[in-house]
């Protein structure tokens, strides 16, 4: 029989719903966004809906999933673990999405000439299958049996229990801190963040050799390239930043948990942190309306188009234009 709903998990779901409308609308207009304009159909963009398509997974498949975790029902093992299971995939295929942006920012300045026969629409959707696959990958890791059933299992034994196998379905119940540590973190999560650290480090002191080199230049059109290139270097560097402070303090208490398991973590900090991992996947679309001008252009579009009063003919033409 399911307990009442306490006034702290009351609060707790009622931050989470919250949370999942700002996500969910605002990566669908980043999607929307990159599929009405053609000035935003490069590569970079089309990563960059891949990282709003598990943005928008986490608004409207992890969070209801959490919201149960945390109501903790008697479930089947396997059953809880595969509902534990997707915010694994998710988190992984943000981390590869933000290192495939970096990657392709980086030959953007490195190759500005060679560029678009390198990094071609096929190879683009080619490194995003890629990406996905390793993602399911990484996140379903514990299906295949890295978690922990057989220490439930001797932990019944030692008990004398021979009832069925039912248990409160609760994250740390199913998933082992060593895949969370050892595999998860210190494989697929730290090592990608430090990756990237140095690309964009590399990224930004290649354009500003790029514009000390061209400030004496009569020509205008490559530091007109750089300068752009580092305003959208620069916010999607921020994006990054917001990543890692928003997923490194889970990730840090996860190994307090493995490496001091004596030490009491207070239940706010842990819900603090689950908060921000949830609320990255809002952040997104709020950086790129502020520091991206094409994505301003083309939100306007849409706000203009479909959703304001006084949408007229002129707007409709604006947003036929390809070249615009």
């Amino acid at each position: 029989m399911a307990h009442p709903v306490s006034a702290f998990q009351a609060a707790y779901i009622s931050i989470e719903v919250l949370i999942a409308l700002v996500s969910v609308p605002g990566n669908i207009l980043v999607i929307w966004a990159v599929k009405m304009n053609q000035a935003l159909r490069d590569a970079t963009f089309c990563f960059i809906v891949s990282l709003a398509v598990a943005d928008v997974a986490v608004g409207a498949l992890v969070i209801p999933l959490a919201i149960i975790i945390n109501i903790g029902p008697q479930t089947e093992f396997y059953s809880c673990l595969m509902v534990a299971c997707p915010v694994l995939i998710l988190t992984e295929s943000s981390i590869l999405a933000l290192l495939a942006i970096a990657v392709d920012r980086y030959l953007r300045v490195k190759i500005p000439v060679r560029y678009k026969s390198v990094v071609t629409p096929r190879r683009a959707a080619v490194a995003i299958a890629g990406c996905w696959i390793v993602s399911f990958l990484v996140g379903l890791t514990p299906m295949f049996g890295w978690n922990n059933l057989n220490k439930m299992r001797r932990t019944q034994e030692l008990n004398g229990s021979h009832t069925q196998f039912v248990i409160k379905c609760q994250f740390e119940t199913v998933i082992s801190m060593e895949y969370m540590v050892y595999f998860n973190f210190f494989v697929w999560v730290l090592p990608p963040l430090v990756l990237m650290l140095l690309i964009y480090l590399e990224v930004f002191n290649l354009i500003r050799k790029q514009l000390n080199k061209k400030v004496s230049s009569s020509s205008n059109d490559p530091q007109k390239y750089y300068g752009k290139e580092l305003k959208i270097a620069k916010s999607l560097a921020l994006v990054l930043f917001l990543f890692a402070l928003s997923w490194l303090p889970l990730h840090i208490l996860n190994c307090i948990t493995l490496f001091c398991p004596s030490c009491e973590t207070p239940h706010i900090l842990t819900y603090i942190a689950i908060f921000l991992t949830h609320g990255n996947s809002a952040m997104n679309p709020i950086v790129y309306a502020f520091r991206i001008k094409k994505f301003r252009t083309a939100f306007l579009q849409i706000w203009n188009q479909y959703f304001c009063c006084k949408t007229n003919k002129n707007v409709s033409t604006t947003t036929a234009e390809p070249g615009n």
